[in-house]
């Protein structure tokens, strides 16, 4: 981040393509429980695991030229590895005066855990694939296994379940099977969850997986990084989803989260 200066009245904003930033949420009130907060839920643009960089890019920039609109802003969670991978170097030039905080994939932590030196990034197509991940890989685990596999539709699972939707175990163990090798390479001793929806779902991939792995969540790191220089100020948090159709469905979700009050930023806004 660019400075260590103090904000004593600016809010934080968390942005996600849904729900899947209430994992990062969730780590900043654990370490912050008056943390007044912005959270945007694009749902007219989720999921972003199949968008291209600079749709993703363009969506965000518009969010956060919208929020600064409406709230004192200082600092913005990126709470989501694609838009993180694929996004933040350009966010970071667009809004230079803004602390601006991405979630990575935690490639680092894993190469020193992992005891067989092979391990899984389990994330969405774009984050699996992008070069920002194959460069943590190089730096970070240039010793190990890495497999990497962009789960086509589990972000999607994740938020029909966190909504209440009823999603089959087929489905589950379809999306996380492909993350577990063990062959003459080495077995599989740790998954990195590489999208903030995964961790709100935990107890499904551990019940769906075929042996026993460490599994790997950044989202109290993320948490740390985004407070360190953050003086809280206590006062009301306020919710958003982007498309309107989904204020009554999200609504009760976000107040069981703490959240004041459910809007819409206009989809017209995302320029």
């Amino acid at each position: 981040m660019a400075s260590a200066t103090q904000h004593n009245s600016a809010m934080m904003a968390v942005i996600d393509s849904g729900l899947g930033g209430f994992s990062v949420l969730r780590a900043l009130l654990q370490r912050a429980p008056t943390l007044p907060v912005v959270y945007v839920a694009d749902t007219a643009g989720f999921p972003y695991g199949k968008r291209t960089a600079g749709e993703i890019t363009a969506r965000a920039a518009g969010l956060v030229k919208t929020l600064q609109t409406r709230h004192s802003i200082s600092h913005v969670v990126l709470a989501c590895n694609t838009l993180s991978t694929l996004s933040l170097a350009a966010l970071r030039k667009q809004f230079p005066a803004m602390q601006l905080i991405g979630t990575v994939p935690a490639i680092k932590v894993a190469a020193a855990q992992s005891q067989s030196k092979r391990f899984t990034l389990l994330a969405t197509p774009n984050t699996a694939h992008s070069a920002y991940s194959r460069g943590l890989i190089a730096e970070f685990a240039s010793n190990c296994m890495v497999d990497c596999y962009g789960a086509p539709n589990l972000a999607r699972l994740c938020e029909a379940s966190l909504l209440g939707d009823e999603v089959s175990d087929k489905a589950w163990r379809g999306e996380i099977a492909p993350c577990f090798f063990d062959d003459a390479r080495g077995k599989t001793d740790s998954i990195i969850l590489g999208c903030t929806h995964y961790p709100l779902v935990l107890e499904h991939l551990r019940a769906h997986a075929p042996w026993p792995v460490e599994w790997i969540d950044s989202s109290d790191a993320i948490a740390r990084h985004a407070l360190k220089d953050y003086s809280v100020t206590p006062g009301k948090s306020v919710a958003y989803v982007t498309d309107p159709n989904d204020v009554e469905r999200y609504t009760p979700l976000f107040t069981a989260e703490g959240f004041a009050a459910t809007a819409t930023l206009n989809p017209a806004m995302l320029q």
